[in-house]
């Protein structure tokens, strides 16, 4: 995990702290192959370049953001802004399901929505997988 993650992480409130600790961990567990950083002041994977899942600290909560999740047939999240995303939110620890995050993680692999290139398309998204 990038060290700037789990800076992130320490900086939570202890409760938060446990959340983002929990969804780093399988994270890390369901994707290998990414690369994470700290992109737009949050924990972010990437594939290849691509956006593909997330967290922040909201009031209240802690949001796993999936940016083509909208698209994902692992049922549980719910869609976020306007093109592809969709979330889940968590206000304790005990709430993270490992089993279906690592669901959702092994479909974030296969949907993928090209946000690499949204700004270069001039905001239309297109299918990559």
């Amino acid at each position: 995990m990038h060290s700037d993650i789990q800076e992130y992480n320490e900086a939570q409130a202890p409760g938060d702290r446990a959340i983002c600790r929990a969804l780093a961990e399988q994270i890390e567990r369901g994707l290998p192959e990414a690369e994470s950083k700290v992109w737009h002041a949050h924990p972010v994977w990437f594939l290849e370049g691509n956006p593909i899942v997330g967290y922040s600290k909201l009031k209240g909560c802690v949001r796993l953001l999936f940016w083509s999740g909208r698209s994902f047939e692992e049922p549980g999240l719910e869609p976020e802004g306007k093109f592809q995303a969709a979330e889940a939110r968590y206000s304790s620890a005990d709430e993270v399901d490992a089993d279906q995050l690592q669901r959702w993680l092994a479909e974030s692999r296969d949907v993928q929505w090209d946000y690499k290139n949204l700004v270069r398309r001039k905001g239309r998204l297109e299918r990559l997988k």
